[in-house]
């Protein structure tokens, strides 16, 4: 007689979120793509390469879901995250403000450290694979 051990699948725990959104930023993507003028699936978030400190922030309506993305979907809203960027973006919680002179989407990123002066750019470190 032949006894096979019985393997048990590990379980994994759950993968925390590449990003979050506070609650004004939520509020201003639905609003946002409430007023759109075609249905999206969800807001795409990236970055590329370029300004001062060498990185800015991309976001963009998502047509589609490509399948290579990292989809986040946080307090209603269907955030998806370009492949490259994912370790750029671990931890980062998006957050929408308004001043006397502005309104625009703010990145917390733990991982930049850098920025330019005018705010438009920063560096990011990619957290490192496990």
């Amino acid at each position: 007689m032949d006894i096979q051990p019985s393997i048990t699948p590990r379980i994994r725990r759950p993968r925390p979120a590449v990003v979050s959104l506070t609650e004004a930023a939520a509020h201003q993507v639905k609003s946002i793509m409430a007023r759109a003028e075609q249905p999206y699936v969800g807001l795409r978030v990236g970055v590329k390469a370029g300004g001062c400190a060498g990185q800015e922030y991309v976001l963009s309506y998502a047509e589609s879901i490509d399948p290579l993305d990292e989809v986040v979907k946080d307090k209603d809203v269907t955030i998806l995250i370009e492949p490259k960027a994912v370790l750029y973006l671990v931890g980062t919680v998006i957050d929408f403000e308004t001043t006397k002179l502005a309104s625009k989407f703010v990145f917390n990123n733990p991982n930049e450290t850098d920025a330019c002066g005018c705010g438009e750019s920063v560096t990011i470190v990619p957290v490192a694979k496990d």
